[in-house]
């Protein structure tokens, strides 16, 4: 059986594809536009395309970033405790994190929503705003949970010291 810590980090994975496919869609799209830009021809509303696929490329990419610990930390402090304390506040920066994060979570959600309900879309070509806010949020979602998970084998660990 799959433990709940492999599911959160496969479908981390998962997402952080889903953000490198958006970063190799936005080099494309840079790419053709400046080549066509030589014959005059460039693609209309590259610019918001561009930046849609930059909300995707952050906030699909969230999870993953926490599940390798490729985020920036600052431990100069933390190593010169205990092993018992650095847990507790490896436990405690997760939950708070978490917490955070699930805040911005509804918020992006809500925010969303007001986007849609309002009609906002892009100015060149009237994209809505909204599905992308809706991705942000899910992202922030997903390391919600990547935290709270980081959260519960931090308790774990601290039970056994």
């Amino acid at each position: 059986m799959v433990s709940r810590e492999d599911r959160v980090k496969r479908f981390a994975h998962f997402m952080n594809w889903v953000a490198a496919a958006s970063i190799f869609g936005m080099m494309l799209l840079t790419t053709t536009d400046v080549v066509l830009r030589y014959f005059r021809r460039p693609i209309p509303g590259t610019y918001e395309i561009v930046g849609f696929l930059g909300s995707i490329a952050v906030g699909f990419a969230l999870a993953s970033t926490s599940v390798n610990r490729a985020h920036v930390a600052v431990s100069i402090l933390f190593q010169r405790l205990p092993p018992k304390a650095q847990t507790f506040v490896d436990a405690f920066n997760s939950l708070v994190a978490a917490g955070f994060f699930g805040i911005l979570t509804w918020q992006c959600g809500a925010l969303a929503e007001d986007l849609r309900q309002a009609g906002e879309v892009s100015m060149t070509l009237e994209m809505p705003f909204y599905p992308f806010v809706y991705g942000i949020s899910a992202g922030c979602a997903m390391l919600a949970v990547t935290l709270f998970v980081d959260f519960l084998d931090a308790l774990k660990t601290f039970a056994r010291r």
